[in-house]
C-alpha cells in the first residue's frame, strides 16, 4: 500500500532551558539564512556565479567558523536545523530565479513568525507519550493538549514555531493511503467567493462574513488601540535618538499586538474550518468555485483590506484538501468567466452590470435574483472547467 504524508500541528510547553534552546536554534538559522543571501550577492558581483546551498554549508563548517572563532557558537545547536535554513534560503533563490517570486529578503528578529525544524536521527527521536514527546537535541518536551498525535504512526520530521510567545510543534507523519469509496452521488454545487458573505452555495446556503462580527469588530478596535500605544514608543525613539532596544515597555506593547493577531487568525481560520467541513459533508460529485486572482483583487483602495481579511486563498486551499479526503471533484472555472453577469434563467450576459447592484434583474426573461447566488447557480451549471482535486 502507498505512503502518504499528514501534517499536524500541536502546542507544547518548554521549560526555561528548553526555551533558551529553541531561540537559539531560530537565531542561529535566522543568521544563516540572512548570510547566505548576502554571502551569495557578493560572489555574483565578484565571480558572476551562484553558491549552492551545499557549497555554502561546506564554507561555514571548513573555513568560515575556523577564521571567525568567535562565530563557533554555530555549532551550538542542531545541525540539520542549521542545514535545513540554508536549503530554506536557497530555495528563496531559486524561485527567484523560476520568476515565481521577487528577490529574496533578510529575515528580522522583530517578525511574529519564528520556525526551527528538527529531523529525526534515530529510532527513538519524536518518541511519544500521553503527555510529552521527544525532540532531537531538547528531549521530552510537554505537549499542552494530548490525545491529537494518531497511535503507531511513523513521525519524519517537526518543525518548532514560535508565535506570539507560545510554541507549537508541526510534524510530518507517514500514513497508509486509504481505498477510497466510490462516489455515487449526482449533485453538485456552485460557490461564489465574496465580500457581503464568505460563500454564496448554489443550494441556498448562505455563510456569513465573519469580519463583520461584534466580536471580530471589538478585537479590531483593541488591536488598534494597541498599535496606536507602540507607534508612539517608536516615535519617541526617534525624537529622542534611544534604541528600541532600551526602552523597557515596547517589547511588552509589541507581544500585546501579536497576541491579538494571533486570536483575531486563529478565530477566521477557525471558521473557514468549520464552514469547508458542513460544504464537503453533504454527499456531492463534485464542488465548482472560481479562480480568484487575488492580487488584482487589491488594487482596489476600497476593498482591499476586506479582501485580505477573507482569506480567500486559504478557503481554496482547505476545499481541496477536504475534496480530496472525500472523494469529490473540485472544478475551478476561468478568472474571466462572467459568473455575476450571467442570468441563470436564460443565459443572457448583462456586460453593463456593476459592482453596487446587488439584485441581478434579467431583461430578457425578467429574473429578479440575489447578484452573489445567481453566480453560484452558473458556477454549478458551468461547462468549462478545470479539475484540481
Amino acid at each position: 500500500m502507498m505512503k502518504n504524508y499528514k501534517g499536524i500541528k500541536i502546542e507544547i510547553k518548554p521549560t526555561i532551558e528548553q526555551i533558551e534552546k529553541i531561540n537559539k536554534t531560530i537565531g542561529t538559522g535566522r543568521f544563516l539564512y540572512n548570510f547566505y543571501i548576502a554571502y551569495n550577492k557578493e560572489i555574483y558581483e565578484e565571480e558572476k556565479r551562484f553558491v549552492t546551498g551545499f557549497e555554502f554549508s561546506k564554507y561555514i563548517n571548513n573555513v568560515f567558523i575556523k577564521e571567525n572563532p568567535d562565530k563557533s557558537w554555530i555549532k551550538d545547536v542542531s545541525s540539520k536545523s542549521n542545514k535545513q535554513a540554508i536549503m530554506n534560503s536557497e530555495k528563496a533563490f531559486k524561485r527567484f530565479f523560476k520568476k515565481i517570486s521577487g528577490f529574496p529578503k533578510f529575515k528580522k528578529k522583530s517578525h511574529n513568525n519564528q520556525k526551527c525544524y528538527f529531523f529525526k536521527n534515530n529510532k527513538t527521536d519524536f518518541e511519544f507519550y500521553r503527555h510529552k514527546i521527544k525532540i532531537p537535541t531538547l528531549k521530552f518536551v510537554r505537549v499542552k493538549e494530548y490525545g491529537y498525535i494518531p497511535k503507531n504512526v511513523n513521525i519524519k520530521s517537526g518543525t518548532i514555531t514560535k508565535i506570539a510567545d507560545r510554541y507549537f510543534l508541526s510534524l510530518i507523519m507517514e500514513v497508509e493511503d486509504t481505498v477510497k469509496a466510490t462516489n455515487t452521488s449526482s449533485k453538485g454545487l456552485g460557490i461564489d467567493l465574496g465580500i457581503k458573505d464568505t460563500a454564496i452555495c448554489s443550494d441556498g446556503r448562505v455563510f456569513k462574513n465573519i469580519n463583520k462580527t461584534i466580536k471580530i469588530k471589538k478585537l479590531k478596535k483593541k488591536l488598534k488601540r494597541e498599535q496606536r500605544k507602540m507607534s508612539r514608543s517608536i516615535e519617541y525613539s526617534k525624537s529622542k535618538k534611544i534604541k528600541l532596544k532600551e526602552l523597557k515597555n515596547f517589547n511588552k506593547k509589541k507581544l500585546k499586538v501579536q497576541k491579538i493577531f494571533y486570536r483575531l487568525n486563529c478565530i477566521r481560520d477557525d471558521y473557514n474550518n468549520k464552514m469547508v467541513n458542513e460544504i464537503t459533508r453533504a454527499k456531492l460529485k463534485y464542488i465548482t468555485i472560481e479562480d480568484l486572482k487575488v492580487s488584482n483583487m487589491m488594487k482596489n483602495k476600497h476593498l482591499s483590506k476586506a479582501i485580505q481579511e477573507q482569506n480567500f486563498y486559504a478557503i481554496r486551499t482547505k476545499l481541496i484538501n477536504k475534496c480530496k479526503e472525500r472523494n469529490i471533484e473540485l472544478r475551478l472555472v476561468d478568472t474571466f468567466y462572467p459568473s455575476s453577469k450571467t442570468c441563470s434563467c436564460c443565459g443572457e450576459i448583462k456586460k453593463d452590470l456593476k459592482l453596487n447592484d446587488r439584485i441581478y434583474k434579467c431583461c430578457n426573461c425578467g429574473l429578479e435574483i440575489d447578484r452573489d447566488y445567481n453566480a453560484s447557480i452558473n458556477l454549478e451549471k458551468v461547462k468549462i472547467y478545470k479539475v484540481i482535486a
